[in-house]
């Protein structure tokens, strides 16, 4: 009898156990990661289901399963599939605030206007969703609805059965005040009626399965940061800054808010860090720098990301293009990628504990 024969689920699983989560500080095993396992002889056959497709250290986890299952005496074929599954945040107190077809409901906020919060949200819900995450984007800055035009999105939406269907784009799903109003029409609303259009955006559109809802809320501290906040669970809050040191006292604010509601801040998000001219990697810092340093060392929440000031991404935002899809190869792109990836990470991490 051949030796393959004699290999075991039980000896896979051991060699498996090697392999560890460097966020979750688990191994793979014992976190349930290991589906659809296949021993047949000394070929094996398995699949990796981690907790977001945004894991940006998918691929080394893969290799040293790889490896640790072929030191397994008799194996000599060994196929991976890598796969994900998004954990849902629940709240503490049964499913309170909890939105139908939604896991995870991220907020992004900036403490002042003119950061680039809405481009970033934009951004930042695209490059989520090129990992194969299902996203969706809620903008709630009612008084300014940029998110439309960025996403190059127009029309009215349609209702079924009572609930607002969204509109899809770049494999988005979004709503907002935009869509419902004339492009020319101020919208002026006191706190309720504010407050209820929140709550309609969050519990009456057609939400579609979404591992992550993005919702894009108005500069500073104000009532719609405090209608999301009563009214739906959040998985946590993302905070855009620039580097001057205006920004940076207006982040503090906005931590502060999101502290006394009880919604944890998943990390800062540093925009227009520096300019490279065309041609060359000289930086420039022209509004200054370390602005989102400052904030992780005296807050200790994680810096996610610096993001460069480039033309592409304005003119990606004035075409409805956002800079992450139409042009992929900028730094700006690049690095709204990778700080996807550590948001992704801390959602993961956040609803585990």
């Amino acid at each position: 009898m051949s030796s393959d024969a004699t290999v075991t689920e039980a000896q896979i699983l051991d060699a498996l156990r090697a392999v560890q989560d460097p966020d979750l500080n688990k191994d793979i095993v014992s976190l349930g990661f290991i589906k659809d396992l296949r021993v047949c002889a000394g070929s094996i056959a398995f699949s990796i289901e981690l907790t977001t497709p945004a894991c940006p250290v998918k691929d080394l986890m893969k290799s040293q399963a790889e490896t640790a299952v072929k030191a397994v005496p008799g194996v000599h074929e060994v196929a991976i599939e890598m796969t994900a599954q998004v954990t849902a945040s629940r709240p503490v107190l049964g499913d309170k605030g909890m939105i139908p077809g939604v896991k995870n409901v991220i907020a992004v906020s900036s403490g002042k206007g003119g950061v680039g919060k809405s481009t970033v949200a934009v951004n930042l819900a695209c490059a989520l969703a090129n990992t194969g995450a299902k996203v969706g984007i809620l903008d709630a800055d009612v008084y300014g609805p940029n998110v439309p035009l960025m996403l190059g999105v127009k029309g009215e939406p349609t209702v079924i059965e009572k609930r607002i269907v969204p509109f899809e784009a770049h494999g988005l799903q979004i709503i907002s005040m935009g869509l419902l109003v004339a492009e020319d029409q101020a919208v002026i609303w006191r706190g309720p009626m504010l407050h209820s259009a929140i709550r309609q955006f969050l519990f009456e559109v057609a939400w579609d399965n979404l591992d992550y809802l993005v919702v894009d809320l108005p500069p500073g501290t104000g009532d719609a940061q405090l209608s999301l906040s009563q009214s739906a669970h959040l998985m946590g809050a993302v905070i855009v800054t620039t580097p001057q040191d205006v920004s940076v006292l207006d982040v503090k604010k906005a931590i502060r808010m999101f502290q006394t509601v009880n919604v944890p801040i998943l990390g800062v998000i540093e925009n227009m860090s520096w300019f490279s001219p065309p041609g060359s990697d000289e930086r420039h810092y022209l509004f200054g720098e370390g602005g989102g340093k400052i904030i992780e060392e005296q807050f200790g929440v994680p810096l996610l990301g610096q993001i460069p000031l480039e033309v592409k991404v304005r003119e990606g935002g004035d075409g409805g293009q956002p800079v992450v899809m139409a042009a992929p190869e900028t730094e700006s792109a690049k690095a709204i990628t990778d700080l996807a990836g550590r948001l992704a990470q801390r959602v993961s991490v956040l609803n585990a504990e």
